[in-house]
């Protein structure tokens, strides 16, 4: 489902095609059905590493942030037990968790997104095809535009993941607390 979306973004996005209808129809009339799969390998190794970056990310954050405030209370309140509430993390601190996990999975990723993204968009161009494979694409990107090249879009789409990942991670921790809330009542 997400490649075929993701084609059809791409395409619309360099303006390739008029509207989502026109662009449907010719790349099922231009390429068949597979060139709304065009670059589906580079998108999942794209997508992969990215959703593995971001949850690991945010899985260290948390331990981090709740052993630093365990340690805190501990200096501060000697012989007291560290409640739950003091344990739990806030929607702003999900927020920021899931901001910076997304930063930092896009900063590592950003390379991939970009030959993804320049393979999607190439079939519809009307030159002849310029790359061969992902990583003739890779290797062309450097050698002829520069490393840098390879970050283009990072701001985009870190401010777009950023906002997506820190909402996604918020909502939750909020579901988390009022499920141990409930929890902890029925007890």
């Amino acid at each position: 489902v997400s490649v075929p979306q993701e084609v059809i973004k791409q395409r619309l996005i360099t303006g390739v095609y008029r509207g989502f209808g026109d662009a449907c129809q010719t790349i099922y009339r231009t390429e068949g059905i597979l060139g709304f799969y065009s670059a589906w390998r580079p998108t999942m190794a794209r997508n992969v590493p990215f959703v593995m970056t971001t949850f690991t990310t945010m899985d260290w954050l948390k331990r981090y942030i709740l052993l630093q405030r365990k340690k805190a209370v501990q200096e501060n309140v000697k012989g007291q037990k560290t409640t739950t509430t003091t344990m739990m993390l806030s929607t702003v601190d999900n927020l920021v968790i899931g901001i910076s996990s997304a930063l930092f999975a896009g900063l590592l990723t950003n390379p991939v997104d970009v030959v993804k993204t320049r393979m999607m968009t190439q079939a519809a161009s009307n030159a002849a095809v310029p790359y061969s494979s992902a990583l003739d694409c890779f290797i062309n990107i450097v050698k002829t535009e520069g490393p840098l090249t390879l970050f283009s879009g990072l701001k985009q789409r870190s401010l777009y993941m950023g906002l997506l990942w820190g909402m996604t991670f918020a909502v939750n921790g909020a579901f988390e607390r009022k499920f141990q809330n409930n929890q902890e009542q029925e007890l």
